[in-house]
């Protein structure tokens, strides 16, 4: 199942001659939760960790779905999906990889204390057939099992063991172990160091069963939370690519020597969610359990002026919780609420909750121009009939409030990464939060009429009728105001001009073994 090279690849490894090393020096704008890929479902995290760690399965530099550390596969009965390993492939160490890592690594994935568990939610057991098959048996007819695939990392199975490792650490819950600062992997890049929130150092993997198109000997990954800082980190030459430029400083990065930039939008759609406990934080009833509250909360932001004023105009307004790329997308789920903070307060009159207080938890490091989003936010809600107070911090301080449920109100970013498909929010935020469904439902909502719609799609191998299903799952939850999305947000790399090969998708995920600078 290998396709044919592309001449762009052909020619990209021509361009990187094996004497010519070069470091990518990338400033980051926040660091990565762990080195364990299975301890938060942080998009960011696990693209970077792509670099370390690979998946049976990859998307290409079309995000289509390709062979990685599998070659070929095929589905014996409707429930059981047989994998054909890539033979020849070793881990950092020099450990061959096998059947037992694959059953291993997905034994610990789906653990019930597994924070990525949510990611193989058809996931039942995996077989061993011979040292280089794998039979993986799912819970029924299930077609998103490759899209699953594509980020769920491969360990190996004997160092889990020496390490103690084979449960899966937790970010939100703050629990480390082994993996937490140790990897072992077969992907392009080898971790040589990492002290959290300064650096994390990567070499090139001159085993790497792949073709050596990128020419980049060394990657040092460096998280600067302060914008000013990271430009001027740009301008001076400290660091030589970012994937989080701000927006409000492109201009200037765009007319500096030796530097160019990247723009686009992203898959991410930034939105709020809201607890739906019987009482907020600070003890008093939740009135957000009140959809009328909820409107006017939606009928209190003005977007026009949040994508103007603070997203620079870059951003695209959203009225839906997915980007028009994800399938399951209609247009008509795409219109917004008209601001309007005087019908926002005779709702919250009709309620009984006026003058609302609550807090907004945001963070310092995971969105674009978050900081100012939020204050602009806790403004435009004050006028409104709230009462809000901002609770802003690091995202590793943030995590445990959100996932505990300990959030009012909350900022909270979806891609629908890695499955790119609207399934993926349904499955992992709106459905009620179960063994494997709700893991991202923080708020403890349970919508049975619209986990009905999500179970039934889950098993719909009609791509047409498993759609019309998630759509329709999607349209309840615009009208519950389950989430009220705020926009796609944008997308600036920056980097030197001495890169002449790199590749950005929609995805907004680094792919630096197919970065190349010019010789």
């Amino acid at each position: 199942m290998m396709k044919k090279m592309s001449l762009a690849a052909l020619m990209a490894i021509v361009l990187a001659s094996p004497g010519h090393a070069e470091t990518l020096k990338w400033g980051a704008a926040r660091d990565i939760y762990s080195l364990d890929p299975y301890s938060y479902g942080d998009s960011y995290t696990i693209a970077f960790l792509n670099h370390v760690y690979e998946g049976l399965v990859r998307y290409d530099a079309n995000l289509q779905i390709e062979p990685a550390l599998a070659v070929s596969w095929e589905t014996p009965s409707e429930d059981v999906w047989r994998f054909h390993l890539r033979r020849d492939v070793k881990f950092h160490d020099g450990a061959d990889f096998t059947a037992d890592d694959v059953l291993a690594s997905l034994t610990r994935v789906s653990d019930e204390a597994s924070p990525l568990r949510g990611n193989l939610p058809a996931y039942k057991s995996a077989t061993k057939v011979d040292d280089y098959t794998v039979d993986i048996q799912l819970v029924g007819p299930y077609p998103l099992l490759l899209n699953d695939l594509t980020n769920i990392h491969m360990f190996d199975a004997t160092w889990l063991s020496d390490n103690d490792s084979l449960k899966p650490t937790d970010v939100g819950a703050q629990i480390e172990g082994y993996a937490t600062y140790h990897t072992n992997g077969t992907g392009p890049f080898i971790v040589e160091s990492r002290v959290p929130d300064s650096k994390t150092v990567l070499t090139k993997n001159p085993e790497w069963w792949d073709e050596a198109v990128s020419n980049i000997t060394r990657i040092e990954f460096t998280p600067i939370t302060s914008a000013a800082t990271r430009v001027a980190a740009l301008l001076s030459g400290e660091v030589n690519f970012t994937e989080n430029a701000p927006t409000q400083d492109l201009p200037r990065l765009a007319g500096a020597p030796g530097l160019k930039t990247m723009e686009r939008t992203d898959l991410r759609t930034v939105m709020i969610g809201f607890n739906r406990k019987a009482q907020l934080a600070n003890g008093v009833d939740n009135k957000f359990n009140d959809l009328r509250v909820r409107q006017a909360f939606a009928h209190g932001l003005d977007m026009e002026l949040i994508q103007q004023r603070v997203m620079r105009g870059k951003s695209r307004i959203a009225g839906a919780i997915i980007a028009p790329e994800i399938p399951g997308y209609v247009e008509a789920l795409d219109e917004t609420f008209a601001y309007d903070p005087e019908k926002s307060k005779a709702l919250l009159a009709e309620a009984g909750a006026s003058d609302l207080p609550f807090t907004l938890v945001c963070t310092t490091d995971a969105y674009v121009n978050e900081e100012e989003l939020c204050q602009g936010i806790v403004n435009m809600l004050s006028r409104a009939g709230f009462k809000p107070s901002l609770d802003i911090a690091p995202a590793a301080a943030q995590a445990p409030k959100r996932t505990g449920g300990k959030a009012d109100v909350y900022l909270i970013g979806w891609a629908n990464e890695p499955m790119l498909d609207s399934y993926s929010i349904l499955l992992q935020m709106i459905e009620t939060k179960t063994d494997n469904a709700g893991v991202f439902n923080w708020g403890g909502w349970s919508y049975p009429e619209i986990d009905k719609l999500i179970v039934e799609a889950s098993t719909e191998m009609d791509r047409d009728k498993r759609l019309t299903l998630q759509t329709k799952a999607l349209e309840l939850a615009k009208d519950e105001i389950v989430m009220l999305p705020l926009h796609q947000q944008p997308m600036a790399w920056v980097m030197t001009d001495k890169i002449d090969r790199i590749v950005q998708l929609a995805d907004n995920k680094p792919r630096h073994w197919l970065t190349t600078f010019a010789e």
